[in-house]
């Protein structure tokens, strides 16, 4: 799910770059990611917990990447099961991924190159594979 406000924020081509960016990274790691993009009001901390619970019965199978351009605040918020194969400095370089970009005026390229970065730090879990001989 990519939820970013509509109007200029971003032109048609960068929500689509985003978006691509989020299936990009369900697919390579089978991360569920969710983007927000718009004000973090009070503690932006607490805002984009509520906001990752609001995502249900997934948000423990998630990561909630939630962007307040105009604070320049990142918020990386993972679910239970994801902390397992995410940690927080693998959030933590993402984060500094998006940052940087932002600070070059490229808000949609730095939320597409943080979400691809978390999904390579993500360490798909191994399967066991039984065959019965």
């Amino acid at each position: 799910m990519a939820r970013v406000p509509a109007g200029d924020a971003f032109s048609e081509r960068q929500q689509e770059d985003i978006v691509r960016a989020i299936r990009l990274a369900r697919q390579q790691s089978q991360l569920s990611v969710s983007v927000y993009v718009g004000t973090l009001e009070g503690d932006t901390r607490a805002m984009a917990l509520r906001l990752h619970g609001a995502i249900g019965k997934d948000s423990g199978r998630s990561v909630l990447v939630a962007v307040d351009p105009g604070a320049r605040r990142v918020e990386i918020v993972t679910g239970l099961d994801v902390r397992r194969r995410l940690d927080d400095r693998a959030a933590g370089l993402a984060a500094m991924t998006m940052t940087s970009a932002f600070q070059g005026g490229d808000l949609a390229g730095g939320i597409a190159n943080g979400v691809l970065a978390l999904a390579e730090h993500a360490h798909v879990p191994k399967s066991l594979h039984t065959d019965a001989h």
